[in-house]
């Protein structure tokens, strides 16, 4: 080989080298993007609309291990009403009647202003108190409407709404409903929201990229990797409950305009933020160990500061001290026979 020859080869080695070198710094430069061999997710966020059935307690997720996937379970009826959370309007009724019957009055909207309100039939055959079903007969009726919420206690007014819906529906079917006193249901209401607004506690942390923002699709395939599936709105994925209908135990948020973009790897994302709210999953199935696990393993993986709502470093010792003080607030919900996970606080607390 000539002296020219050689000195040809090396030079084109050097371009092809600068040629990667610029190549791989353009890449940095923009967004993190997925791995394309990735299958995606086509599961959707539990819904709400059914009281969930217990979970298997050797199923618990733990602070050292990844949750492992749960088969799905049998979905419990609705939540009967509760005299803990409700007002409930016992109606008598001349004869029984059919669940079919019941369910054609029913006033289109059961809400109060903000609040729910639920009718029940004592079933003649089983005994037991259930929403009306079709094919079934009632020799019973009651009505509730719900005490508290997020929203605030129950006030004049939307009780005023409730009977007035109640009522309208009595005379439709032939029942005489005994409403109780408004002053004493209105002065439950503020006691309750006065004895549970303290306890609701929802724990949210945001993890900010340090350096290289991330793409919609590669933020999407690194939450599913550790259980999270899409939610029902933009910009929200979801690790499911345990229990079939349950609510989901983390929320993981992010810009919901990205993850409309019509490209998913071109919008970029620069934070997100992870959310347990507490009332909703019982204290068994370790929900707090879980989301510090997941996010401090989702900040390692994805480049990332934990920081709070003012910005400030999440360190160990405050993840510490948020765990003794959930401790504390379980016990009291359970004190209030609210616990959380359970049919009355998911209710209470929403």
């Amino acid at each position: 080989m000539t002296l020219t020859t050689a000195l040809a080869l090396v030079g084109g080695l050097v371009l092809l080298a600068l040629i990667v070198q610029g190549w791989l710094s353009t890449r940095r430069a923009g967004p993190r993007r997925p791995d394309t061999a990735a299958p995606a997710s086509d599961r959707v966020e539990p819904g709400l609309g059914s009281a969930p059935a217990s979970g298997d307690a050797g199923d618990e997720p733990s602070l050292d291990a990844a949750p492992a996937p749960h088969p799905p379970a049998a979905a419990r009826r609705p939540a009967r009403l509760d005299a803990l959370i409700d007002a409930i309007v016992p109606m008598t009724l001349e004869s029984p009647v059919t669940g079919d019957f019941v369910l054609s009055h029913l006033p289109p909207s059961r809400r109060a202003g903000t609040k729910p309100f639920y009718v029940e039939g004592l079933d003649t055959e089983t005994g037991d108190w259930q929403q009306p079903v079709a094919g079934r007969r009632y020799g019973e009726l009651q009505a509730g409407v719900q005490l508290a919420s997020r929203s605030g206690a129950l006030n004049e007014i939307e009780y005023s709404e409730f009977v007035q819906k109640l009522q309208a529906f009595a005379e439709a079917i032939g029942a005489m409903p005994d409403f109780p006193d408004m002053l004493e249901v209105v002065a439950r209401a503020r006691e309750l929201d006065g004895l549970t607004s303290p306890l609701d506690a929802q724990l949210t942390v945001t993890l900010r990229s340090n350096h290289v923002a991330w793409s919609v699709g590669y933020l999407q395939q690194t939450a599913k990797r550790h259980g999270f599936v899409p939610g029902s709105l933009p910009g929200r994925l979801v690790l499911p409950g345990v229990e079939a209908g349950a609510p989901p135990m983390l929320v993981l948020s992010f810009d919901s305009q990205a993850a409309l973009a019509e490209d998913g790897q071109l919008a970029a994302v620069r934070d997100c933020t992870l959310t347990l709210d507490v009332p909703q999953t019982e204290a068994r199935l370790e929900p707090f160990p879980t989301w510090h696990r997941l996010t401090t393993t989702l900040a390692d993986e994805m480049d990332a500061s934990v920081v709070d709502d003012q910005g400030q470093t999440v360190t160990l010792h405050a993840f510490d001290a948020i765990g003794r003080e959930l401790q504390q607030l379980y016990a009291q919900l359970e004190q209030l026979d609210l616990a959380a996970g359970s049919p009355a606080a998911r209710r209470l607390f929403s």
